[in-house]
Parts: structure tokens; sequence; C-alpha cells
């Protein structure tokens, strides 16, 4: 089965989470917009680490319509400044487009 490529357009393609302490995860919401003529669909989105989890919708989403991919970013274990990454893979041109999260992951001090 062949699919008609189609475009899309994040509201935002990094969301700056700022500063939180280790152990917290941060949840946010990447509003696209299926800005082509085809039905757009998401074949996967892969987070850059097993600690970035997205979700996205299953079924096609109509020209004109709006979706959102939501990424659970977990900072149990990490330190310092993190920059993440999800790569969707739609039938877009260009197949891949890049959403990430940054910001700084801060470590209690031992008493």
């Amino acid at each position: 089965m062949v699919t008609k490529q189609t475009s899309m357009d994040f509201d935002e393609v990094l969301y700056d989470f700022e500063s939180i302490s280790q152990g917290e995860k941060v949840e946010h919401t990447f509003v696209f917009e299926n800005t082509g003529e085809n039905p757009l669909l998401i074949t996967s989105a892969h987070g850059s680490c097993g600690c970035t989890i997205p979700e996205w919708p299953k079924d096609p989403i109509a020209p004109g319509e709006k979706g959102n991919i939501d990424v659970v970013f977990n900072s149990n274990g990490k330190k310092g400044k993190q920059h993440v990454t999800v790569t969707v893979v739609a039938n877009t041109v260009p197949n891949t487009s890049i959403v990430a999260l940054k910001g700084t992951v801060l470590v209690p001090e031992e008493k």
C-alpha cells in the first residue's frame, strides 16, 4: 500500500522545562497540524534514550486537523544539562520530524 505524502507543522519543536529535581518526570504535549492535502499517518516516534517516552495518534489525521504527541521525560539517574529528542516518522516530506525537550536536572546535595 502506497500512502500519499502530506506535511505537518508543529506549534513548537523545543520545550524548555528549565530546572527540575533528579527523579522528577516532565510531561509535555507537542501539538501539530496536518498542513498538507492528504491524511497524515505517523508510523512511529522514538525517544533518543529510554528516559524519553512518546505517545502519538495511531489513526490518520485529516488535512487541516491537529494532533498531539505526548512526551514523558524521566530524569531518574540524570544530572546536569539535558537535551532529549523524539524523532517522528510519518508520510511527510521530509519523512522525519524532530521535537526536543531541554533543561537542567538538579541533584540534591548529600547530607
